[in-house]
C-alpha cells in the first residue's frame, strides 16, 4: 500500500503519472465525450419510471398504438379576456394551418381548434414524437412558440402541455453545468486563496480537480450508452460531487505535505510521506462515499438508480486524481507556488497542538457529559423542523421564477378544465369492455371527460381530462382511484398513463426508495467503520451523531424552504439524497478525526488522543467543510426548486456537523465513555498508556489551513 501511495512522489515516476493523464484528458476530449455525455441525457419525466410501475406498462402499450413511438402532447393555449373576436379565430385557423406546415415529427399534426363554453379561450392540440433525447422535445416547442406565443394586442398564446414542460426543464438542464461550474469555481478559487494565502498556489489543487471533472464526465457517457439512466439533475450533482470531494481530499494531503517541507528539505521524500500518511484516510473516505452512493442503484426510481453509479465514479475520479496527479504536480513544481508564505526546513509555522483545537479540546475534557447533552438538545430542537414536512412540491412548482409551460397552465385553466394541459391515458385492451370503462371513469369525482384518442390492433386509448392541475396532489390522488374504477369495469389488464400517473407513480416509488435505501447505507458505512477502526462502538456512537445532524440539516431546510424560501413544498425525493450525502460526506470528517485519534490513543490514551487528534485535525477539516458546504450551497444559483432545497440542506449539514458535530459532539462523547468507545478492541481493555502527556509536549504539528477562515 505504501509503495502503491508513494508512486506518484518519485522523481521520474511523477512524469509518467503526468503523461498519463494527459494522453486520458486529451482522448476524452479529442472524442468530445464530455460533451457526448450532456446530450445523451433524459430530462423528460418518463425517464424516471421503473419498468414495474403501471405507467410505465401504459407507455409501452401507447407506443404499440404509435408503431413504437413514443409521444408528448403539445398544447397552444389562446386566451382573450373578454373573448375571443373574429379576427382570433382567423389567426388560429392560420396557425394550425402554418404549425402543420412545419417539419415537425409529429404522428398526430394539430388538430382543429377546441373552444372554451365561454368563449375566451381556445386550444390547439398536437403529439410529438420523441425517444427521451432533450433536442426531440425541445426543438419542435422552441420552433412552434417562436411562431405563436405572445403575439401582443390583448390575446395571450402559451405553448404548454406535457412537452412544453420537459421543454422548459430540458432549457434549464442544459445551461446547467456552464453555470454551475462557473460559479462553483469561482467559489472554491476564493476559498482557497485564503485558506493558502497565496495568489499561486491555487492553480495546481484546482487543475487536478479540472481534469477530474473532464474525465468523470467521459467515464459518465460511457455508463450512459450502457443503459444507465443520466439525467441533467444527476449531471449537476456529479459536478459538486467531483468539485467538493476532490478540494477536501487536496486539502488534507497538502496540509500534511506543507507540515513535512518544514522538516524535510527533499520535496519527493516530503511528498511521499505525506502520501503515506494521508493517503490511507483519503483512500477509506472515499471508499465509503461511493459504497454509499452505490446503493442507490438498489433504487427502483430510475433518475435516483443512475446518480448512484455516477457519482461514484466522480468520487473515484476525485480521489484518485487527488492521490495520484495533484502529488504529481506538488513534485513537478516544488515549494514556490505556495509564495509569499513559503515553506522552509526549521520553520516554526503554525503550531496545532497549541492552536485553537486544542484549547475546544481541553474544555470539553473538563465537563464532557454537560456538553455532549447540550448538543444533542441543540440537534434535537432543529430536528422539530421535520413536522414541517410537505411534499407538496409538484412538476408545476419545480421552476424557480416563471416559465411559459406554467404560464400557460395558468391561463388555460382560466377557460378550459386544467386536466386538458395534460391529459391522462387510459389503456383498454380489449375493445368489447370500452363503453364500460369509459362510464366507470366519468363516475369518478374530478373526471371532467372521456374520449377515446385512437384505436388499434393492441387496443383502445382513451384521453382522460382531469378538473384539477395535472401536475397538482389533487389530481395525484385521483390515480388510484382511476385505477380502482377501470380494473373493476375492465380487469387488471387496463392501464392508466400519461403525465399526471407517471408522477404519482414516481413518488410512490421514490417514497418507497427512500424507506428501503436509508437502512441498506446506514449498515454499509457501519461495516466500513468498524472495519477502519476496528471497534463496534465508536462506529455505532459515530453513525448516531450522523442521523442526528442530518435530521437537524433536514429539519431547518423544511422550515426555510417554506418560511424563508417560500416554495410550495419539498421533492419526495429530498430526504434520500440529503441523507445519502450526509451520511457519506458527513462520516468522511469523522474517518479523518476518529482515525488519528486512534493513532494517537495508542501512543498516548484515549483522553489524550482525543485532544491530539481534535488539535491536528481541526483546521484541515473546518476548511474542507467550508469549502464543501459552499460548492453545495452554490446548487442554489440554478432555478430548480428541488436542486436550491437540496444544496440548502446539504451546506447547512455539512456546517453543522464540522462546527458542531464533529468538533463538539464527538469528542464530548469520546472523552466522557473513555476506553470503552474502543470496545471490543485491545485498546479497550488495556488501560491509558504511558508516556508524553499533551500537556507536556512542545513539538511542532500540522499547519493549520483554516487559521485565515476562522
Amino acid at each position: 500500500m505504501s509503495r502503491f501511495l508513494t508512486f506518484p512522489a518519485g522523481r521520474r515516476a511523477k512524469w509518467v503519472v503526468l503523461a498519463i493523464w494527459l494522453i486520458a484528458i486529451f482522448a476524452a476530449s479529442g472524442l468530445n465525450l464530455p460533451a457526448k455525455f450532456d446530450k445523451i441525457q433524459k430530462n423528460d419525466s418518463a425517464s424516471f419510471l421503473p419498468g414495474k410501475a403501471e405507467s410505465t406498462k401504459a407507455l409501452a402499450a401507447q407506443k404499440k398504438l404509435e408503431n413504437g413511438k413514443e409521444q408528448v402532447t403539445m398544447v397552444v393555449v389562446y386566451r382573450r379576456d373578454g373573448g375571443l373576436t373574429a379576427a382570433d379565430r382567423a389567426k388560429i385557423a392560420r396557425d394550425r394551418t402554418t404549425l402543420n406546415g412545419f417539419d415537425l415529427p409529429a404522428t398526430h399534426p394539430f388538430s382543429p381548434p377546441q373552444f372554451s363554453k365561454d368563449g375566451t379561450g381556445a386550444l390547439l392540440l398536437a403529439n410529438i414524437d420523441t425517444n427521451g433525447v432533450g433536442s426531440t422535445i425541445k426543438k419542435p416547442v422552441d420552433k412552434v412558440r417562436a411562431e405563436v406565443s405572445d403575439p401582443g394586442g390583448g390575446l395571450q398564446v402559451k405553448v404548454t402541455g406535457s412537452a412544453g414542460y420537459s421543454a422548459d426543464a430540458i432549457k434549464v438542464f442544459e445551461g446547467i453545468n456552464g453555470t454551475l461550474a462557473l460559479a462553483a469555481f469561482a467559489l472554491v478559487i476564493l476559498l482557497l486563496i485564503i485558506i493558502y494565502r497565496s495568489p499561486i498556489f491555487w492553480l495546481i489543487p484546482l487543475t487536478a480537480v479540472g481534469f477530474a471533472e473532464i474525465f468523470s464526465r467521459s467515464l459518465g457517457y460511457g455508463i450512459a450508452k450502457a443503459g444507465v439512466t443520466v439525467n441533467g439533475q444527476a449531471s449537476a450533482i456529479l459536478s459538486i460531487l467531483v468539485l467538493g470531494a476532490g478540494t477536501d481530499y487536496a486539502l488534507l494531503l497538502v496540509a500534511r505535505y506543507r507540515e513535512e517541507l518544514r522538516r524535510e528539505p527533499d520535496r519527493h521524500v516530503a511528498l511521499a510521506t505525506a502520501l503515506r500518511t494521508a493517503g490511507p484516510a483519503i483512500l477509506a473516505s472515499g471508499v465509503t462515499v461511493m459504497l454509499a452512493l452505490l446503493c442507490l442503484s438498489f433504487a427502483d426510481v430510475n433518475g435516483t438508480a443512475g446518480l448512484g453509479p455516477i457519482g461514484a465514479i466522480g468520487i473515484a475520479v476525485a480521489m484518485i486524481s487527488m492521490l495520484t496527479l495533484l502529488p504529481a504536480l506538488l513534485a513537478v513544481f516544488g515549494r514556490w507556488p505556495f509564495w509569499p508564505f513559503i515553506p522552509h526546513v526549521g520553520d516554526t509555522g503554525n503550531t496545532a497542538m497549541h492552536g485553537p483545537w486544542r484549547r475546544v479540546g481541553e474544555r470539553i475534557a473538563r465537563r464532557p457529559r454537560p456538553v455532549w447533552i447540550g448538543a444533542i438538545c441543540v440537534l434535537l430542537v432543529l430536528a422539530l423542523g421535520l413536522l414541517k414536512y410537505n411534499d407538496g412540491l409538484t412538476q408545476g412548482g419545480s421552476f424557480r421564477g416563471s416559465v411559459e409551460s406554467v404560464q400557460g397552465q395558468k391561463l388555460l385553466s382560466r377557460s378550459f378544465p386544467s386536466g386538458a394541459n395534460a391529459p391522462t391515458s387510459v389503456i383498454v385492451p380489449d375493445a368489447a369492455k370500452v363503453a364500460a370503462v369509459s362510464t366507470a371513469l366519468k363516475g369518478v369525482d374530478g373526471v371532467a371527460t372521456v374520449r377515446t384518442a385512437q384505436t388499434g390492433p393492441s387496443g383502445t386509448e382513451l384521453s382522460v381530462i382531469l378538473k384539477p392541475d395535472p401536475y397538482s396532489t389533487a389530481a395525484f390522488a385521483l390515480v388510484p382511484k382511476m385505477r380502482t374504477a377501470v380494473k373493476a369495469a375492465g380487469g387488471q389488464d387496463v392501464l392508466v398513463g400519461g403525465p399526471t400517473a407517471i408522477e404519482t407513480d414516481v413518488r410512490h416509488y421514490s417514497d418507497r426508495d427512500t424507506r428501503l435505501l436509508i437502512p441498506i447505507i446506514l449498515l454499509v458505512v457501519l461495516l466500513v467503520l468498524i472495519v477502519l477502526l476496528r471497534a463496534v462502538v465508536a462506529p455505532l456512537l459515530l453513525i448516531g451523531t450522523v442521523i442526528l445532524s442530518f435530521s437537524a440539516a433536514l429539519g431547518v431546510g423544511y422550515v426555510v424552504s417554506d418560511w424563508v424560501f417560500g416554495f410550495s413544498g419539498s421533492d419526495s425525493s429530498l430526504p434520500l439524497f440529503a441523507f445519502v450525502f450526509l451520511v457519506a460526506l458527513g462520516i468522511d470528517y469523522n474517518i479523518f478525526l476518529m482515525t488519528r485519534v486512534r493513532e494517537e490513543t495508542q501512543h498516548y490514551g484515549t483522553r489524550p488522543g482525543m485532544i491530539r487528534g481534535l488539535a491536528m485535525t481541526g483546521g484541515v477539516i473546518t476548511a474542507a467543510g467550508i469549502v464543501l458546504a459552499g460548492t453545495f450551497a452554490v446548487l442554489g444559483v440554478l432555478p430548480l426548486v428541488f436542486l436550491t432545497e437540496l444544496g440548502f440542506v446539504i451546506a447547512f449539514g455539512v456546517l453543522l456537523d464540522t462546527f458542531l458535530v464533529r468538533s463538539i459532539l464527538v469528542p464530548a462523547l469520546v472523552l466522557d465513555i473513555g476506553p470503552r468507545v474502543w470496545s471490543p478492541s485491545r485498546l479497550a481493555h488495556e488501560g491509558e498508556p504511558g508516556g508524553v502527556q499533551p500537556e507536556e509536549e512542545h513539538e511542532e504539528e500540522s499547519y493549520e489551513p483554516a487559521q485565515a477562515l476562522t
